[in-house]
């Protein structure tokens, strides 16, 4: 099977492809500004074929969470390397597939679908691949998902790439798992101010607590203020954070007076993404349902409601 590692983007797109795509984009653009709902949502986090899920399930279940745009999320090749696990958490540990899939949903459904180009980061010709995808019209990069530590020369390659075509950097952070060393990533922070970085995952919101335990992927009880991820946005302004999935649900559950003083401190910096494997889109079996329930909940003020589930997300990505 041709994989990215195989060559280049810029090979494996066509100039047809790359025409469609990008005439595809336009249009959706313009379409979108005549469509939106009254109270429209951006979902900063999707994927195809995630856990088997279909491309019409995943329609289905944005629609009916209510979502206007969606972001995609794409794994890298498929490659058996130790930033893979040895080809373990290929897919991004969850049978996600790749860029090429995300365009056909952007081309198949234009306004409704964006996407992130992607690459395993220490891969040979990574740089080219994730140029590749950006020119195409990939309007970030991520998610980052890979066994390497958070701040190593891979990312700062791909923080280089951010850098020269002005996206955001998605990046997952699990203990020990993906992206080492979350302690260390203002090191990325402070090297590259100009790149919006945004964290994701269990590991990032364990560290909202100054006390946590970094192993606990999902911790119960009070939170001591302090912690590094609450730091990371009060003290660099190219720090984000993503709320999707059940390590975002499990913080706004765990003590929601902290949640609620975290949600005005950061209103400008937070982003909806549901991240979400459900076929349903409603329920307590779907995340991204229950993740906008909270938000909805715990808001001061609509205004501050708007931010994390639409304008962050617009004026970030420029939708």
């Amino acid at each position: 099977m041709r994989t990215d590692a195989d060559a280049p983007v810029a090979q494996s797109l066509s100039r047809r492809q790359f025409l469609a795509v990008s005439m595809a984009v336009s249009a959706g653009v313009l379409r979108a500004a005549d469509t939106q709902p009254a109270d429209p949502i951006i979902d900063i986090h999707q994927h195809t074929h995630y856990m088997d899920r279909t491309d019409e399930q995943l329609v289905r279940h944005q629609q009916a969470m209510g979502v206007a745009t969606t972001l995609l999320l794409p794994a890298g090749s498929p490659v058996r390397m130790p930033s893979t696990h040895d080809g373990k958490t290929n897919g991004l540990a969850a049978e996600c597939e790749g860029v090429d899939s995300c365009i056909r949903l952007a081309v198949d459904h234009p306004g409704e679908y964006r996407f992130y180009a992607n690459q395993v980061p220490d891969l040979p010709g990574a740089r080219e691949t994730l140029t590749g995808y950006l020119k195409a019209g990939g309007i970030g990069i991520g998610e980052q998902k890979f066994a390497v530590r958070c701040d190593s020369p891979p990312i700062e390659m791909v923080a280089e790439v951010a850098q020269q075509f002005d996206v955001p950097v998605l990046m997952h952070f699990q203990h020990e798992t993906f992206n080492f060393h979350f302690e260390n990533f203002h090191n990325i922070l402070a090297k590259f101010p100009k790149v919006n970085f945004i964290g994701h995952a269990q590991t990032m919101w364990s560290y909202v607590d100054a006390k946590c335990d970094p192993a606990v992927m999902y911790p119960k009880g009070k939170i001591t203020p302090g912690g590094i991820t609450d730091r990371y946005l009060s003290d660099f302004r190219n720090f984000w954070v993503d709320t999707s999935a059940g390590s975002g649900l499990n913080f706004f559950n765990r003590d929601e007076d902290f949640a609620r003083g975290f949600l005005d401190r950061h209103q400008n910096r937070l982003l909806f993404g549901s991240d979400c494997p459900d076929h349903i889109g409603r329920g307590p079996t779907c995340l991204g349902w229950m993740i906008i329930r909270a938000i909805r909940r715990l808001s001061s003020s609509k205004s501050v409601e708007r931010k994390l589930l639409y304008e962050n997300a617009k004026g970030l990505f420029r939708l």
